[in-house]
């Protein structure tokens, strides 16, 4: 076997470390994932699904948005202000979607009465889809309808990879992302223990 000259190791050792950086690169644009790969247990992991909070003294901007629902309501992100609002990524072909539906429904009935918003997102789907959804699957909050007005979606574009729908966030009383669920949420107590540290953190 021919050993590799030094010049030869030098050339594979910089392209080790580039491709590093390009790793790094690809995702320092993402402070959630940033904070949890930090170690530091502010959230864990099992597979895809990742939990991820933010400490209060740590939260960027408030998130502000706009957006029409699937009942033709307008919202803006200013109506929920002093409240937690729970934002849910999904669309109705979404298999994830439709199994973590009753379980999002449970932790939307769990905190009933409490200063506490849920808000669907739509990413694909049109009103009437959406609509049956909601009627199929039992769920009772609103949907904002993102497939002809896109804007929403870049709200919550540093927080929100489309490609990993459903994914959910959690916004304390001022608008920032407290914490975000990446993947099918399996347990409403997870939602619940996130919503209630976003309102004791805000």
């Amino acid at each position: 076997m021919t050993r590799p000259n030094r010049r030869g190791i030098r050339v594979i050792a910089a392209a080790v470390v580039a491709a590093a950086a390009l790793v790094l690169a690809g995702c320092s644009n993402d402070s959630l994932a940033a904070q949890y790969r930090a170690g530091d247990n502010k959230g864990f992991i099992s597979g895809d699904f990742q939990v991820q909070e933010i400490p209060a003294d740590q939260r960027g901007d408030a998130v502000t948005f706009s957006g029409t629902t699937d009942q033709g309501t307008d919202v803006t992100s200013s109506q929920y202000l002093g409240k937690v609002v729970v934002v849910n990524f999904w669309y109705a072909a979404c298999g994830p979607c439709r199994a973590e539906a009753p379980v999002l429904e449970k932790a939307f009935t769990d905190v009933k009465g409490q200063d506490v918003e849920f808000l669907g997102v739509n990413i694909y789907d049109q009103a009437e889809t959406s609509r049956s959804f909601a009627q199929t699957y039992g769920v009772s909050y609103p949907s904002v309808i993102a497939i002809n007005n896109g804007d929403i979606k870049m709200s919550f574009a540093k927080y929100v990879p489309l490609s990993a729908v459903p994914v959910t966030v959690v916004l304390d009383k001022q608008g920032r992302v407290s914490s975000r669920i990446v993947s099918q949420l399996s347990d409403a107590s997870i939602l619940t223990s996130l919503i209630t540290t976003a309102g004791q953190t805000s």
